[in-house]
């Protein structure tokens, strides 16, 4: 009879443990929206001017046209940008990145990168995040702030020179502000795609339990 309450009073202590802060889960999907208006109208950008031999589809583009790509993409950007760094911000001072992204070890993501593609990889303890999820969540957040230099190399290119100039010039910096576009695409792919898998953390990221 003991040994069944501990059990009930483990299952309850469990659903009303709060996994995402408010702050988290706020930032997360406000960041969420922001990042489909900005790669859905970068998109229309950059099928004005394309880099490679191929256009995205009008569908799946946002603005219509050139101008009004830039609008919903300069828009979008302050979003970004001030919810970014809000994060950031917060990440650092609540301890958040320590706790939950480090450390990252070679060996700790082989391994897990192992036990992943094998599906012995164990989802139990969301809490914790395995090594491939530290090392694709601290990656995302540098690509995030590539992205974002680069795309204001490109905007102010005259203004910003200098910073212009590290990416190896405007046609560089193109060039990298459209790589971390697809980096930031693919993660949301695989993101999405192993939360539908896990359901329980796609619920933790919305209700917070």
């Amino acid at each position: 009879m003991s040994a069944v309450t501990v059990s009930d009073e483990h299952a309850a202590s469990d659903k009303t443990k709060v996994l995402q802060p408010a702050w988290v889960r706020a930032l997360h999907w406000t960041n969420a929206v922001a990042m489909v208006l900005m790669i859905m109208s970068g998109w229309q950008i950059y099928n004005a001017s394309p880099l490679f031999g191929f256009a995205f589809p009008r569908s799946i583009t946002l603005g219509g046209w050139l101008a009004g790509a830039l609008l919903w993409h300069f828009a979008a950007m302050w979003l970004l940008m001030v919810n970014g760094l809000i994060y950031l911000v917060l990440g650092f001072v609540t301890g958040r990145f320590r706790k939950k992204l480090l450390p990252i070890t070679p060996e700790g993501v082989i391994s897990d990168t192992k036990a992943a593609l094998t599906g012995k990889l164990s989802h139990d303890d969301l809490t914790k995040y395995n090594y491939v999820q530290k090392l694709l969540y601290a990656g995302i957040i540098v690509v995030g702030i590539l992205i974002v230099l680069s795309g204001l190399a490109i905007w102010k290119p005259v203004q910003l020179q200098y910073l212009t100039a590290l990416f190896g010039g405007y046609d560089a910096a193109r060039y990298v502000h459209f790589f971390c576009m697809a980096a930031i695409v693919a993660f949301m792919v695989v993101h999405v795609a192993l939360a539908l898998l896990v359901p329980k953390s796609l619920r933790a990221m919305i209700i917070g339990r």
